[in-house]
């Protein structure tokens, strides 16, 4: 990867590169990483977050609120609920670019390669 290499017309500015070294640390954690992925197509709640990666409710607090100040996840409230989603898609494709490189180290023929050609058959 050519960090010098214009990305959508722009030379990427060093602010942007601290900022997604910051993100890549931010998804360092396995927990976090779980939590993204259940996000990815929902909003949940810190119970059912907790419920989903196994961890104590608390705990999960504790990612969400990290995940927040990063602006990964925004909020809604419910009366005394709160529900967690995703900011935006881009967490959700790291995750999951994340994930399919680890594929791709672990087997010759990764699963997601399965999946794609089992859709155009």
């Amino acid at each position: 990867m050519d960090a010098d290499t214009k990305v959508c017309g722009r030379e990427p500015d060093s602010q942007y590169v601290e900022l997604a070294v910051e993100v890549f640390a931010m998804l360092a954690d396995a927990t976090r990483v779980r939590i993204i992925l259940a996000l990815r197509d929902q909003e949940l709640s810190v119970n059912q977050l907790a419920e989903i990666v196994d961890k104590s409710s608390p705990a999960v607090s504790q990612h969400l609120a990290k995940l927040r100040l990063a602006r990964i996840v925004t909020t809604r409230q419910e009366g005394t609920r709160v529900y967690y989603r995703l900011a935006n898609e881009h967490a959700s494709q790291l995750v999951t670019d994340a994930i399919f490189q680890a594929e791709h180290a672990l087997d010759q023929n990764p699963r997601h390669h399965h999946a794609r050609a089992e859709a155009s058959a």
